[in-house]
């Protein structure tokens, strides 16, 4: 037996199972008639899938303008590199003459060092062979930081000679000049 209050919700239970059957076929039977007759008579014509075969205008302007912006830096950067390599050239070759005159220019002060010092060996050796009196007339007629220069050079028996010759005033002059000279040295 049945209660008497069920019979209600065995009646409800059934209407909501006949709505969603409902619900489901009638959503089912409309897209089925729209597939089935989309030029039928009283239906909307279906409208055709959008394909963009061109951009928009606003897009295609923005598009062109970066185009244009992105052609013009690169345009920039090659001129940049192009002239930075001209210029790394340049500075290669300046380099190499520089290198070139630096060697020519040591080769000639070596030479001009050389020459100067034959002469200065060979005038030593002209005072050195003089007689001693004549030599010291010579040297008191020079500068005492010249006539100490050559007489610092000269071979001590020579300069001894030179000096007995020399007045007691040049040859002071000459001696505190020698003894002076490497005085300002660093010692170590």
């Amino acid at each position: 037996m049945m209660r008497p209050g069920s019979r209600g919700v065995l009646w409800i239970l059934a209407l909501f199972l006949a709505a969603s059957g409902a619900l489901r076929i009638g959503s089912e039977v409309g897209l089925a008639f729209a597939k089935a007759a989309p030029d039928a008579p009283g239906t909307p014509a279906a409208a055709p899938p959008l394909v963009c075969e061109q951009p928009p205008a606003a897009l295609a302007a923005a598009l062109t303008l970066r185009e244009e912006k992105v052609a013009a830096s690169e345009s920039v950067l090659a001129e940049r590199l192009a002239a930075l390599a001209l210029a790394e050239e340049a500075a290669t070759a300046r380099l190499a003459e520089l290198e070139s005159a630096e060697s020519r220019l040591r080769d000639t002060l070596a030479l001009a060092d050389g020459a100067a010092e034959d002469d200065l060996l060979r005038l030593t050796a002209v005072y050195e062979t003089m007689k001693p009196k004549d030599a010291a007339r010579l040297f008191e007629a020079m500068t005492p930081e010249f006539a100490a220069g050559f007489l610092g050079r000269m071979r001590p028996d020579a300069a001894a000679a030179v000096f007995s010759g020399m007045s007691p005033q040049a040859s002071y002059a000459v001696s505190a000049i020698l003894a002076g000279r490497n005085a300002a040295v660093p010692k170590e």
